[in-house]
């Protein structure tokens, strides 16, 4: 049987920028406004990956990893310095125009909505810019907001919604065509827990019932776990680790943290088996401990065992700490 060509691949891609600076000695001086040299600057190095069709890929790294880069030439935004890729058959700076029919892409913190107009004024437009009939946007359009649970926000100008409210609306204006492939550069950034969830089940739907690929960054472990079956982690422009989500879990998030606040003040040293105190104050403490080792719900059961606890917070470690670790194994 014939295998399916994947709807990504990239081979060797590359970005080098060249960034101009002040020539060292001359701060300060007049020649300082006009005398610069340029530094060549590689935000990625020779990237190479496929994904196949349905699959919800987390690409993830630190700040300034090449995340960004990536998804903006894969998008057609920017030419390469080396290397290829195509996506949908297509090359993305080549044939950007018709590329982005098929494409559909996020930056959290660049909205592509009208800031002083309601969410269904630009969704008109996107209709009108992506050609699309009448009656098929409609249908469309309701199946999104239904997904997204963005009935009562259509008709709110923008400026008026929350984060969380202003994100749901903008991924359903980037839905609205149909996309094959959306890409989606930290959606959940600065959301509250809820929104957070909102969102994640109805980008979970749409890859269920479409069968949309998914190429999502973010910096929070939550949208990797819920959302994502494979990781592809990239530092100083580089694919350090590409496995399954699975295997990250097993290898690098077995670390737990908590957060614990009692009702009433503690009087000794907090201290339970198998669990690090990280920090210990006069109502609350953090703990620290291997949940394959120890199962989370025992450590919660020993923990309220102690006193009433008015409020406990369970979470990974932050991202940067797992993706440090793995790059010094890497590198070892």
């Amino acid at each position: 049987m014939e295998q399916a060509q994947p709807v990504i691949e990239v081979t060797r891609l590359a970005k080098t920028f060249s960034v101009k600076q002040k020539q060292p000695g001359l701060r300060g001086s007049l020649k300082a406004l006009w005398k610069t040299e340029s530094q060549q600057v590689r935000a990625v190095t020779e990237v190479s990956f496929s994904l196949n069709r349905g699959e919800m890929l987390a690409f993830i790294g630190p700040n300034g990893a090449g995340k960004s880069t990536t998804i903006k030439m894969l998008t057609g935004i920017l030419y390469p310095s080396a290397g290829q890729a195509t996506v949908l058959g297509f090359t993305p700076w080549q044939q950007r125009r018709r590329l982005s029919y098929h494409i559909g892409s996020i930056f959290g913190q660049k909205p592509q909505l009208w800031y002083h107009l309601p969410a269904e004024d630009s969704f008109r437009l996107f209709a009108r810019i992506y050609e699309l009939d009448m009656a098929a946007y409609k249908k469309r359009r309701d199946f999104l907001v239904e997904s997204f649970q963005i009935a009562d926000l259509l008709h709110i100008p923008v400026r008026k919604l929350s984060l969380g409210q202003r994100m749901k609306c903008e991924i359903a204006a980037s839905l609205l065509h149909s996309p094959q492939v959306i890409f989606l550069d930290e959606p959940t950034i600065g959301l509250d827990v809820v929104a957070k969830q909102q969102i994640r089940d109805a980008i979970r739907t749409l890859n269920q019932a479409e069968e949309t690929t998914i190429f999502l960054t973010s910096h929070d472990a939550g949208d990797i776990e819920n959302l994502c079956k494979r990781v592809i982690i990239v530092n100083h422009g580089q694919v350090i680790f590409d496995e399954r989500t699975s295997v990250l879990k097993r290898q690098y998030l077995r670390r737990k943290v908590i957060d614990v606040r009692f009702a009433e003040a503690l009087e000794s040293p907090f201290s339970l088996p198998g669990v690090r105190t990280v920090k210990q104050g006069t109502y609350g403490v953090k703990l620290e401990f291997d949940g394959s080792q120890v199962p989370v719900e025992e450590v919660v059961q020993k923990v309220m065992a102690v006193q009433r606890c008015n409020d406990i917070n369970i979470a990974d470690p932050p991202l940067e700490e797992i993706i440090s670790e793995i790059y010094t194994a890497q590198t070892a």
